[in-house]
């Protein structure tokens, strides 16, 4: 069934199941191919197109007023949207903010990347969660030619994100230093010019943000890259080693990624932080398993409790997979939970300093609820240090 508006469709959304939207098309010309997913946050747009987490997907917006800010190159979480395609309410209007650079649709396609708007993100979104993530077509023609039999075909053919290691797609091609802290008024992103801790950064598809939270906490990072092996992570000699977020299957990711993480465990007193896909990594280091989550979390509105404190953070989300608790082994104690529906949101392992989330505790939704997180990491750097 189509669900088409009354002013010409310059773009068309086709799913998997034969269902196809109509809407006005902005950003690139062309089609793409992906699973999509919704994400309920209200803020963050440009955030969440660069976030490396969202490569094979084309992101629903639930908020309608996307664009209306504009973009600017200091809120790029990578250097160019990884997300495949956008799916909004309204057409994003002129922005309006003292730090925009350039409009929304402008920035798509200067960087290939396809938007479509004047779709029913509501009837959408409701779909998603009831049928789980779909796969689907994205066509933008500003003459709203569309041959939507072969684009629900292409929606058909896509393989899926299960078994797709994306990590290797989306890491850095070699290593590199980072210094630049969070952003601060009124002068924007401080240096860290007087660091405490070496850390290495395995690079699975790292969100600038948390690399800026690891130097406002005295971090002199070095970035690897996923494929890295702990030989060369360890040749660092670092007070600290950090497992990035990131994209795909974490089972598919884990077939090198996990030999590595279980012989960087084997330092005993080593300290060890994971957010995402590499919490997901890190627990299937220890024994644990993942699954597919049936539409997964993606937001700014998270609720997850705390286990060891009781309080409530409310968080950041974006992952399709999650860690299986009832796999965790003896010794790895699950520490956060989500409250939206009881899924594993951290774990650490008892009486070492290794721990990970699964929630982004760098991306403000509380908005500091979860920075303590960082905090904790440098402290555990510090006992170390002084043992």
């Amino acid at each position: 069934m189509a669900h088409v508006p009354s002013n010409t469709p310059t773009a068309c959304l086709a799913l998997a199941d034969g269902t196809v939207f109509y809407g006005r098309g902005f950003g690139a010309v062309g089609e793409t191919t992906a699973e999509l997913c919704f994400n309920t946050a209200m803020t963050g747009y440009q955030e969440i197109m660069t976030d490396p987490s969202y490569a094979g997907q084309i992101v629903t917006f639930t908020f309608p007023h996307i664009g209306n800010t504009g973009v600017t190159p200091e809120d790029d979480e990578t250097g160019d949207p990884v997300a495949a395609g956008m799916v909004v309410k309204w057409d994003p209007t002129e922005p309006s903010n003292w730090r925009s650079t350039s409009t929304l649709s402008d920035w798509l396609a200067s960087r290939n990347r396809i938007a479509i708007g004047g779709v029913d993100t509501r009837r959408l979104t409701r779909a998603i969660r009831a049928q789980g993530s779909p796969h689907a077509a994205l066509a933008h023609d500003p003459e709203g030619k569309f041959d939507v039999a072969a684009l629900v075909e292409k929606a058909r053919a896509f393989a899926g994100l299960e078994g797709l290691d994306l990590a290797k797609d989306v890491t850095c091609a070699q290593s590199y230093r980072w210094n630049e802290m969070r952003w601060a008024w009124p002068d924007g992103y401080p240096t860290q010019d007087a660091p405490k801790y070496k850390v290495v950064a395995v690079d699975f598809g790292a969100k600038r943000n948390i690399l800026r939270c690891l130097a406002s906490v005295g971090c002199d990072v070095t970035v690897l890259p996923a494929s890295a092996t702990a030989e060369e992570v360890l040749a660092h000699n670092p007070d600290g080693v950090f497992l990035s977020n990131g994209p795909g299957d974490p089972a598919a990711t884990g077939e090198y990624a996990v030999p590595m993480i279980q012989k960087v465990l084997e330092q005993k007193d080593l300290p060890v932080f994971g957010i995402c896909l590499g919490h997901q990594m890190l627990a299937l280091a220890l024994g644990g398993k993942t699954i597919k989550m049936n539409h997964g979390h993606h937001g700014a509105n998270h609720p997850v409790k705390d286990h060891e404190t009781g309080k409530v953070e409310i968080t950041s989300m974006n992952h399709g997979f999650a860690v299986d608790s009832q796999t965790l082994p003896d010794g790895v104690q699950e520490t956060h939970t989500s409250l939206f529906d009881g899924s594993n949101c951290g774990i650490r392992i008892a009486d070492r300093p290794v721990y990970s989330v699964q929630h982004h505790p760098e991306a403000s939704p509380g908005p500091q609820d979860s920075f303590y997180l960082f905090e904790r990491f440098a402290a555990y750097m510090d006992a170390r240090k002084a043992a």
